[in-house]
């Protein structure tokens, strides 16, 4: 059993926001594989899932907003009884260029909130995860730069990332060999 989390926060307000990049890859994914997401409560999330060759992948979205999400991912990793090993986090990075994707098989959270809280409730930075780059803007406050939306020139740049998110979730949740996933989608 896999389980895909993509990081973001609940809400109207942060719709589309650079913040939200790991639930905008997982709302495309789901849109075209014809998922729907239920919220579940107990599990402090949105959640869908779908098979590939008899096995699950459950596609979460946190609703605990993004400094919490490991609370959700922790509830959802023991009920469904997932492998650390068979976990694959999805969310923005501020230390890439817009649309640049980075795929890591763990390391630290690089000062992500999200991440950070992850890896206290799991206990460890042995998870799989997807980096999709927002860039930096100097002249604005990180947190405010963060919650911002994508301007029109940014736009392509994160559609063409979202798909190649979408392509490489299906690649994940069919087993094929993390290293070749990362070396076929992570970009300069």
């Amino acid at each position: 059993m896999k389980l895909i989390v993509g990081l973001g926060n609940i809400g109207t307000l942060y719709d589309n926001t650079r913040h939200n990049l790991g639930f905008m890859c997982l709302d495309y994914f789901a849109k075209q594989h014809n998922l729907t997401f239920k919220e579940d409560k107990k599990l402090k999330c949105f959640l869908a899932s779908f098979s590939v060759n008899g096995e699950k992948t459950i596609l979460i979205k946190p609703t605990t907003y993004m400094n919490l999400s490991g609370e959700s991912v922790i509830l959802v990793k023991n009920y469904f009884k997932v492998s650390i090993l068979d976990i694959l986090v999805i969310c923005d990075d501020l230390d890439s260029n817009v649309g640049r994707v980075r795929l890591r098989q763990n390391g630290s959270s690089g000062g992500h909130n999200g991440l950070k809280n992850i890896i206290l409730h799991l206990g460890t930075e042995e998870f799989k995860r997807v980096k999709v780059g927002i860039g930096r803007n100097s002249l604005m406050n990180t947190a405010d730069y963060v919650l911002s939306r994508f301007n029109d020139d940014e736009k392509s740049l994160i559609d063409e990332a979202i798909i190649n998110v979408n392509d490489l979730i299906f690649e994940f949740s069919n087993d094929v060999p993390f290293y070749k996933i990362a070396s076929k989608y992570s970009k300069k």
